[in-house]
């Protein structure tokens, strides 16, 4: 009889311990790769449709991510010379993102956005021009090497700097 207790109580525990390390890994933020421009070219178009008109792509000022499980976020600066003074001041990019994003209190469904940075706020918007959100941004006098657009690593991990110039915002996948 005692063998027979001790039998349904260890296939209790071999599920549980089977389980455990799914429950952990779901809680653990997920590991990405930057990818510098060489590497998002590949993947970017050349040119991007945004409030009515498409612009082309300026290819050496890109960056993105790579997450483990294959899903990227894309950040490229564009040519806005064909858009009116008012856009031109809010749209500076275009960002690519197949997973949810956060940027601080906001969350940014997977989608294609123009994105920019005005005074001391980061500011999204859909393709019709519309604003989604704002956050604030931080200007980084310590950085060595500003480049026109990049992604750096945050102060922790799973979080990302999505930099134009010395003008930065942190972002996040959402969980």
């Amino acid at each position: 009889m005692h063998v027979l207790r001790s039998v349904p109580s260890a296939a209790v525990l071999a599920a549980a311990l089977l389980v455990m390390p799914l429950c952990v890994s779901a809680q653990v933020p997920a590991s990405a790769t930057i990818l510098h421009a060489a590497d998002a070219t590949r993947l970017l178009p050349d040119a991007v449709y945004f409030a009515g008109k498409s612009a082309g792509t300026q290819a050496r000022n890109s960056a993105g991510l790579r997450y483990s499980d294959g899903a990227n976020v894309l950040a490229v600066l564009v040519d806005t010379s064909g858009y009116s003074t008012s856009v031109q001041e809010k749209y500076q990019g275009y960002l690519l993102t197949e997973v949810a994003l956060d940027f601080g209190a906001h969350r940014l469904p997977a989608g294609a956005y123009g994105v920019g940075f005005v005074g001391d706020h980061f500011g999204v918007m859909d393709i019709g021009s519309h604003d989604l959100l704002q956050t604030a941004a931080t200007h980084d006098a310590a950085m060595t090497r500003p480049r026109p657009l990049q992604i750096l690593q945050g102060s922790s991990p799973g979080v990302y700097r999505l930099c134009f110039g010395r003008s930065c915002v942190d972002f996040h996948r959402a969980k």
